[in-house]
């Protein structure tokens, strides 16, 4: 199977994690603001295709469904961008935390300013780009960022919001429980194309959860960043700042974070990560770590099955300790070659994968 097994997987988030606490803030700011723009576009594209008064009387589901399949293409570009996204954030620092590579302090800033960098950036894209660009001021595209806006942020009342979520007369409300799913799928998304070796199973990785999310209407707090603004600005008569920060930012973003952390990051840490030191990175195909593990999270310490009193990375001519570079045969580079690649050297276990408190490998186990 030509991808990393979920514990390695696992593995290489926490390492993500790390590597994002160790980021310099000024260019984890900028990073963040990139972030809202890419995002926006999807934002955009999906409120320009719902703007169909027909289909909203008739098919709304359909129109709906559509809107969602295309919405993805924001999430794609900032994963293979590698720009910062607060919500997948979430997942990457919860788990690198649990995993004691990083403190309360890392988390906490790469939080902030991954949030108010989003904020930032999508607000310059909302206000400059298809704000003062005209892209919704004409109908009924203007009509629909309010009534879209209204059916996410004013039907419910704030209790019902956090507690349970119930719904007026419209098909699209916030909620704690669908800002907890949305979250849930993205970052879900972001781990499976995480799992990914190659380009196009990392974008189909993040395109369908995405899509779902969209589809069910649950709330993402970076693209309602987009979504709710944008209404204010086209001149909503009953949405104002301070009402989207109470009514709909706040819970919004309480329930990402439940959906992302909880969900996905202390999850996956707690099946693949707890009673396991640093895990090994095989990058190489046909690895016997993927039958093994495909019957899910394994408890304790194991050792690689051999043949012949040789492990497998033995086998394939290379040593237990590191990656053979070079030696390549005669063909084009593959994701079985021997030659090491890059996010092999980015990630690799000397660089991110030390706990916090265990200077050494033998420590490390000794701490589990």
């Amino acid at each position: 199977m030509d991808a990393f097994t979920t514990q390695q997987t696992t593995e290489l988030v926490s390492r993500i994690g790390c590597k994002k606490a160790h980021m310099r803030l000024d260019k984890l700011w900028w990073n963040s603001f990139m972030t809202g723009p890419l995002l926006g576009f999807g934002c955009a594209v999906a409120l320009s295709t719902e703007s169909s008064p027909w289909y909203q009387e008739n098919a709304p589901g359909l129109i709906r469904t559509i809107g969602a399949l295309l919405f993805p293409v924001g999430l794609v570009m900032i994963i293979l961008s590698g720009a910062d996204l607060f919500t997948s954030n979430i997942m990457f620092m919860t788990t690198a935390f649990l995993h004691r590579r990083i403190s309360v302090v890392d988390v906490l800033k790469n939080w902030v300013v991954s949030f108010f960098g989003n904020l930032a950036g999508m607000l310059f894209f909302m206000a400059i780009i298809t704000g003062y660009g005209g892209v919704f001021a004409m109908e009924p595209y203007k009509t629909q960022t309010i009534n879209f806006a209204d059916m996410k942020a004013v039907d419910p009342a704030w209790h019902q919001i956090l507690l349970r979520g119930i719904g007026g007369k419209h098909y699209l409300i916030v909620s704690p429980e669908r800002s907890l799913g949305a979250n849930w799928l993205v970052c879900f998304a972001v781990f499976i194309s995480i799992s990914s070796r190659e380009i196009v199973s990392k974008i189909t990785a993040i395109w369908w959860p995405t899509a779902t999310f969209v589809a069910l209407g649950l709330d993402h707090c970076i693209a309602n960043m987009y979504f709710i603004p944008i209404a204010i600005f086209n001149g909503s008569p009953t949405i104002t700042v301070g009402y989207y920060i109470w009514k709909s930012l706040v819970p919004t973003v309480i329930g990402n974070m439940i959906g992302g952390g909880i969900f996905v990051g202390a999850t996956y840490w707690y099946l693949y990560l707890t009673g396991e030191g640093s895990i090994d990175i095989d990058f190489n195909v046909g690895s016997l770590e993927s039958a093994i593990e495909a019957g899910g999270p394994i408890g304790g310490k194991r050792q690689r099955q051999s043949i012949g009193g040789q492990s497998a990375a033995e086998e394939r001519g290379m040593s237990n300790e590191k990656v053979i570079e070079g030696q390549e045969p005669p063909e084009l580079p593959h994701s079985g070659g021997k030659m090491r690649s890059g996010i092999s050297k980015e990630l690799s276990a000397d660089t991110y994968a030390k706990r916090k408190g265990a200077p050494n490998e033998e420590d490390d186990n000794a701490n589990v």
